[in-house]
């Protein structure tokens, strides 16, 4: 059974750089938590300072009912697996899984039954005797995965760890984790700069950014009802349309949406996905085409509306859309989220 994690306003700050700006997160026992956002919003030191290679300036790391802020990594029994892997190239694969059992004084024929059991567990039982070198990008995945659960760890930690892999095997490798975490009930904390993999392999997603964490959800929530205008945008693609409600109406200033929703009034941003929209015979306003891109199962059409605001579209691949062509769209109101201006 996973174990309960809880960052409580970790800070951490390098010199004049805070990475880390007073974070409040938890982890719930059993649950894979991803933590995505661009490159230096400080999810990777998020990370260090959960597996205590990094102490934070400010705050508290708990383990369950423990605080283990101070506790050296070694004490804290948590599973890594890096982008690297960094297995060890002069021990064979089973040697590599038994490694960490090893460290921790663990008998011999406990290391073997354990790395044997979750050899099999992970379907590369063959690799046991096998040089790492010789291994492919996915097997090595598995067997940096494998060292990491040996430990049987209070907390799985991922940072990074589909880099690299081409597209197939990393949407076979995503499949095949996700359920394993999910079977072996684990706590796992799982940072990557990648939404679609996050969103297929965690429970709950936190959005970072400069630092503090914009939202916290699971990932329909966070695609559907994104916190600000950053996690719009940075959870998949989305189009943020500037406007006013009154009386229950969105008035973009060109067009107007009956959206029925008393509740909000003033200026607001409506984030409307690519998907939400639909070429009609009539609606409440128009699009000019500019480009297309035939992606398969839809056609990416950059479109300007009447202010001059570019908005992307994914529509129905059967149809043409000749650039200069004047389209008219319409969109459910229940596909419009709406965040309301500070």
């Amino acid at each position: 059974m996973g174990e309960t994690v809880q960052l409580r306003n970790i800070t951490k700050q390098f010199d004049e750089t805070v990475a880390v700006d007073d974070i409040s997160l938890t982890v719930e026992a059993g649950e894979t938590l991803g933590i995505v956002g661009p490159s230096g919003c400080g999810k990777t030191t998020t990370l260090r300072t959960i597996a205590g290679f990094e102490t934070p300036t400010e705050g508290e790391v708990l383990f369950g009912d423990e605080p283990v802020t101070n506790v050296p990594p070694e004490q804290r029994n948590v599973g890594l697996v890096f982008q690297s892997y960094a297995l060890f190239d002069n021990m064979t694969v089973q040697q590599n899984i038994e490694f960490g059992l090893k460290m921790r004084d663990v008998p011999s024929d406990e290391r073997d039954r354990r790395a044997t059991e979750i050899l099999e567990m992970l379907d590369i039982g063959e690799l046991a005797d096998r040089d790492p070198t010789t291994l492919s990008g996915g097997q090595q995945q598995r067997v940096g995965l494998a060292r990491a659960l040996a430990i049987e760890p209070r907390i799985l930690l991922l940072d990074e760890p589909m880099t690299g892999l081409d597209a197939q095997l990393k949407n076979r490798l995503q499949r095949e984790i996700g359920s394993l975490l999910e079977d072996l009930d684990v706590t796992a904390l799982y940072v990557t700069h990648d939404q679609e993999e996050a969103m297929v392999m965690c429970d709950r997603i936190a959005v970072m950014n400069e630092g503090i964490v914009e939202q916290v959800g699971e990932p329909k929530e966070v695609y559907a009802e994104p916190a600000n205008a950053f996690v719009a945008d940075f959870i998949g693609a989305s189009n943020l349309l500037s406007g006013t409600i009154e009386n229950g109406r969105f008035d973009l200033g060109y067009g107007t949406i009956d959206v029925g929703r008393t509740d909000l009034r003033g200026e607001v941003t409506a984030t409307i996905r690519p998907e939400a929209f639909e070429v009609a015979d009539s609606g409440p306003f128009e699009a000019t085409v500019e480009e297309t891109f035939y992606l398969g199962e839809h056609v990416q059409v950059m479109a300007t509306l009447p202010d001059g605001e570019s908005i992307t579209l994914h529509l129905d691949p059967r149809e043409s859309y000749p650039a200069g062509e004047t389209i008219t769209l319409a969109v459910d109101p229940a596909d419009i989220h709406f965040i309301k201006e500070s």
